[in-house]
């Protein structure tokens, strides 16, 4: 009988009942000899005795060193499950060796979408500062408690950036006939277009879109990529919604604005976590803010589990990995600094 490959699991800091189904981890037991697979991080010790007959490592992030990374001769994959790339793996190394690096990001793309389209319904018609109103009393019936609200049927609507995000949220956008123009310079237009998006530049999508959703992954160049001058093109009567992260936006401009009531927004992200009790954001009238839950449902967390099982199946057969975001060579190293070591 073959022996199964040894594949290491320390998912620390999530704990395994949060990303694997019970059918999921029985799967992935039949797949591999499954080494650790306990909630607390795996010690040290452990995890260099298992390294040297390990195929792939399923982890948190690359918490082991370069040299680890050297002693393991057989490793055919990093697996991480906090949905960013590791920060502090080898990246050169691991393309010269050819091995994946997997991110779960994937995983979180459908509640990200359904919350974004959560989040503008609720702009949009001003639900939540309506009920706001009506708890304290001083509500406005019919027509004119309709007063800023419009529908998002047939309106114009952008994205800026159009990744996994995006393409989860596109199809939940359709039912509204919207017409949807996308801004991402990481990719061609014609590629844009085969999706079923209007390529765009960031003017346009600001100052022409009625719901403008930032979706884009945080790189060196699009740090406060909505500065000050951009997001005063943006209508008094437009939704910016915010959902992937706050370095994509000048937050203090963006905060200043709406507390203005220049714009709605509704965020989901923030520059520090947990914004200060005392943030001006707090206070804005035109704001709906949400705790960055958009991403971390029971069904996203438990998606993690599912991709692992599917991707490892496939590189365990020698073939490429289809569920989980794959590192690119030409890309890894312009995500932005916080997120990714860059080359010495």
């Amino acid at each position: 009988m073959t022996e199964k490959p040894a594949i290491i699991l320390d998912p620390h800091f999530r704990t395994m009942d949060e990303i694997f189904a019970p059918a999921d981890f029985e799967q992935l037991k039949l797949l591999a000899n499954v080494i650790w697979a306990k909630d607390q991080p795996m010690p040290d010790d452990a995890f260099r005795e298992a390294l040297p007959q390990a195929e792939a490592v399923v982890c948190a992030d690359w918490r082991y060193g370069d040299e680890a990374l050297r002693e393991a001769t057989r490793l055919r994959a990093v697996l991480t499950v906090s949905g960013g790339f590791p920060r502090q793996i080898d990246y050169d190394a691991c393309f010269a060796r050819g091995i994946r690096v997997l991110s779960a990001a994937p995983a979180f793309a459908r509640s990200v979408a359904e919350m974004a389209l959560t989040l503008a319904l609720a702009a949009g018609r001003d639900v939540v500062s309506g009920d706001r109103a009506m708890r304290a009393g001083h509500e406005a019936w019919l027509h004119a408690g309709n007063r800023e609200a419009f529908m998002l049927y047939d309106k114009p609507v952008g994205m800026i950036g159009y990744g996994s995000i995006a393409r989860a949220l596109q199809p939940l956008l359709l039912p509204f006939g919207v017409s949807i123009r996308a801004y991402d310079p990481w990719l061609s237009d014609s590629y844009l277009r085969r999706c079923g998006v209007e390529p765009a530049d960031l003017d346009e999508i600001l100052a022409e879109s009625r719901v403008i959703f930032v979706l884009a992954a945080p790189s060196h160049e699009n740090k406060a990529l909505l500065s000050s001058e951009k997001l005063a093109l943006i209508p008094s009567n437009s939704v910016l919604v915010l959902v992937s992260r706050a370095h994509v936006v000048d937050f203090d401009a963006l905060t200043a604005m709406v507390s203005e009531g220049r714009f709605k927004v509704a965020v989901d992200v923030f520059p520090e976590e947990p914004l200060a009790l005392d943030h001006p954001m707090r206070r804005a009238e035109k704001a709906i803010l949400s705790a960055h839950k958009a991403g971390p449902t029971q069904e996203g967390c438990r998606e993690i589990g599912n991709m692992i099982v599917e991707d490892l199946d496939a590189i365990l057969r020698g073939l490429p990995p289809t569920a989980m975001q794959v590192a690119q060579p030409e890309l890894i190293h312009r995500y932005a600094t916080q997120t990714i070591r860059q080359r010495k």
